[in-house]
């Protein structure tokens, strides 16, 4: 199947690695011109490099300034954007008892106030063109909350609803803005997880990792490459009529409809 989207642009955000890495991958050889994002611009370029028509753009999305200073590299590169995707890393963990007015503007900071200032800037040209894609990598504690992640769990529900509310202003504009939400992908960051898990309660790995995958109906993390794929359909004009939808990619892991 071909997605129909050779030659659009697109901004993915925290995209050097993992999931977004992943995402850049799939809609590059689509055909789209990618921005590939990262704190390090060097290592922006680099896996810019390794992607058909994709250039890479160093900058601190949550730094001040840092969500227009982005939409400016990113417009310069391949002109305006017809595809948005969001995507970052979430606020420390920690229990809800013990969230205080500090952690909630840092969640807020971090997961709500640049991805709306990212989406103010490439909306207007979306809805002038009569075609657009906003996608936000997010998680599945979206729809089941996750223990000790009160903040992100926090963070993640507020973009996500605000996504929803603007998905049904924007549809009769061609534009659709969708949710993806990873269960357990086999990233680095994964990887990071399990060992600390490991660490924390004196287990083997193989032993966490073991225990993890125990508990997905898949009986396994999934590929980078599964997701991306997910992803790019997404971003395709097959998906057209799929908007305002948070969509699992978990292997089954989350035991809700």
């Amino acid at each position: 199947m071909h997605f129909g989207l050779a030659g659009k642009t697109a901004l993915i955000c925290a995209s050097t690695s993992g999931l977004g890495r992943a995402t850049a991958r799939a809609l590059a050889e689509e055909g789209v011109h990618v921005v590939v994002t990262g704190r390090s611009g060097e290592r922006a370029k680099e896996v810019a490099g390794e992607l058909p028509g994709a250039v890479g753009v160093g900058c601190d999305l949550v730094a001040d300034g840092g969500a227009e200073q982005l939409l400016t590299a990113a417009r310069e590169a391949v002109g305006d954007l017809d595809i948005l995707v969001l995507n970052g890393p979430g606020p420390a963990p920690g229990p809800a008892r013990a969230t205080d007015t500090t952690g909630v503007e840092q969640a807020i900071a971090t997961l709500v106030t640049p991805q709306q200032i990212l989406v103010q800037g490439t909306l207007p040209a979306m809805v002038e063109k009569g075609w657009g894609r906003i996608l936000s990598i997010s998680s599945t504690s979206v729809q089941a909350p996750l223990p000790n992640l009160s903040l992100s769990n926090l963070g993640r529900a507020a973009l996500a609803g605000y996504l929803k509310t603007l998905a049904a202003e924007v549809a009769a504009h061609g534009v659709t803005v969708n949710s993806l939400l990873p269960g357990r992908i086999a990233t680095p960051r994964a990887r990071q997880i399990d060992e600390a898990a490991a660490e924390r309660t004196s287990r083997p790995l193989d032993e966490v990792e073991a225990a993890s995958k125990a508990t997905i109906p898949a009986g396994r993390y999934g590929e980078p490459d599964e997701f991306g794929a997910v992803a790019a359909f997404l971003c395709s004009t097959q998906a057209a009529y799929i908007t305002g939808t948070a969509l699992r990619c978990d292997g089954g892991m989350v035991p809700t409809l």
